[in-house]
């Protein structure tokens, strides 16, 4: 009997050592990997903010040869905020493009409101059907001069990547910017985010960076002043954007492995999207998976290109603000990653796909997405070991302590670099909090996000396909900031 618990306490022993120096390895490589990233993307945001110094003037002089621009903005029981919205979009700063609004099905008054507020009128225009999707039930222009580069697109119900695919088809333009029709787009960001298309003629899509709008004042649908909700979930998002915008993807566009451009914000080359079949339909992850598929089509044909990030050009969303919410956006996100990495997987260590085979698909697939099962198992196996007392209790409370202080910061410095780069928040009290908040989301948020992705995989698996309801409560405007003040 005692041979055998000796044998189990050995057992126990080496399985802990063993554990413990995977944990160390993977530690000190994910931490290397940020750091590069974080530095990397320090040395480009500065690299283009001193060439936008000098070429934004030209930019704003150039775009009356620039590249047209199709705008498509699916939109799905938008009811409350779509007059506003459509009037946003029709008053980007850009010369000449078209917004293309599709109704996905809409169970409200969304349709009726826009034929009501746009004049609008069924049209009998012939468009190619290039890229299958559900059936259209009519299309619809208006006779007035200033909304004549308004489309609006009625179809049945299914889902964004379908709705964008109908866009498509009926689009005119070379170009195409996929947006969600309740965010809100900065008066310049077309002009910008449209840069590197004039710039470089390998480019193929352009992604640019999302903010979070909760707590802004908003006026006309436009941000009138920067600042931070009064709630605490939403500021936690907030550092978290910061954290994978401009220390995340600005490094991976610097070496041209971006492999995702969020589905809020995004401006493609339509013939390149078109070769590759369109968004897929049977994906909660259409944005990243199609931006995949795009590195894999042009790598396969020996095509030069390039796909770019921009941290300026500025779309701006509301935030779920609810725990429930929230757990639904990054079980969803979760799975769309999956999804994606089981698609593309076979791109992986192969040097023709240079740095998308050989850097971005790893780092996703370990880092990214096994990256909440193997802390949760760390979490499970420090517990386990400790009532079995084969754990150096004061070895791990040091390590767990380095964790913690590496994770502050890296979020503390991706609010630094937000901070001497763009300066979007210049209350000195918002600055404060964002820093106190990218310590404090080590202590509970962070380990809830762990929880709602490994849910995301958990969910992937026993074949939950759907997006989820997501429940907005609408951007709230400078006039309602002040009804609220007064009665306080």
């Amino acid at each position: 009997m005692s041979s055998t618990v000796e044998y189990l306490e050995l057992s126990l022993r080496i399985l802990s050592r063993g554990f413990s120096f995977f944990v160390i390895v993977y530690f000190i490589l994910i931490n290397l990997v940020y750091f590069v990233m974080l530095v990397s993307s320090y040395v480009a945001i500065i690299r283009y903010l001193r060439r936008d110094l000098f070429c934004d003037s030209l930019i704003i002089i150039q775009s009356e040869f620039s590249t047209p621009i199709s705008v498509l903005a699916p939109a799905y029981n938008e009811q409350a905020t779509i007059t506003a919205s459509v009037h946003s979009l029709l008053g980007l700063n850009y010369s000449t493009m078209e917004v293309i609004v599709i109704n996905d099905g809409s169970g409200d008054g969304t349709l009726n409101t826009m034929i009501r507020e746009f004049g609008l009128r069924r049209s009998h225009q012939v468009y190619p059907y290039k890229i299958k999707t559900k059936p259209v039930r009519g299309i619809y222009v208006s006779d007035k001069a200033e909304w004549k580069n308004l489309i609006v697109v009625d179809k049945e119900n299914g889902g964004k990547a379908d709705a964008l695919n109908a866009g498509i088809n009926v689009s005119h333009y070379p170009l195409f910017c996929a947006i969600d029709a309740d965010s809100i787009l900065e008066d310049s960001a077309l002009l910008k985010v449209a840069k590197p298309f004039l710039e470089d003629e390998r480019v193929i899509a352009v992604g640019g960076i999302v903010r979070i709008a909760n707590g802004c004042e908003i006026e006309r649908n436009r941000i009138k002043k920067v600042r931070l909700s009064k709630k605490h979930l939403p500021i936690f998002q907030v550092v978290e954007y910061f954290r994978a915008f401009l220390s995340g993807r600005m490094g991976w566009s610097a070496i041209n492995g971006l492999l995702i451009i969020s589905g809020a914000f995004g401006l493609f080359r339509k013939d390149v999207v078109l070769a590759c079949g369109g968004y897929n339909h049977d994906t909660v992850g259409e944005d990243m998976e199609l931006v995949a598929r795009m590195h894999w089509y042009m790598r396969e044909n020996n095509l030069p290109y390039r796909v770019v990030f921009v941290p300026d050009p500025v779309c701006w969303t509301e935030a779920p603000e609810t725990l429930k919410m929230l757990g639904r956006q990054r079980n969803r996100w979760h799975r769309g990653l999956l999804d994606t990495l089981l698609i593309h997987g076979s791109m992986m260590f192969k040097r023709r796909f240079g740095v998308i085979g050989l850097l971005s698909i790893p780092y996703y697939l370990f880092f990214e997405l096994l990256g909440p099962v193997i802390e949760t198992l760390g979490y499970v196996f420090v517990v386990f070991s400790y009532f079995f007392g084969v754990v150096d209790v004061q070895v791990l409370l040091l390590f767990f302590v380095v964790a913690i202080i590496y994770g502050m910061l890296f979020s503390v410095g991706a609010v630094l670099l937000e901070e001497i780069s763009f300066h979007r928040y210049p209350r000195a009290r918002d600055l404060s909090k964002l820093i106190i908040f990218a310590v404090l989301e080590n202590f509970g948020y962070r380990q809830l996000t762990v929880l709602w992705r490994i849910k995301g995989l958990w969910d992937y698996f026993r074949g939950v396909r759907t997006w989820g309801t997501m429940q907005r409560t609408g951007f709230v405007t400078t006039q309602q900031q002040q009804a609220v003040g007064s009665k306080d």
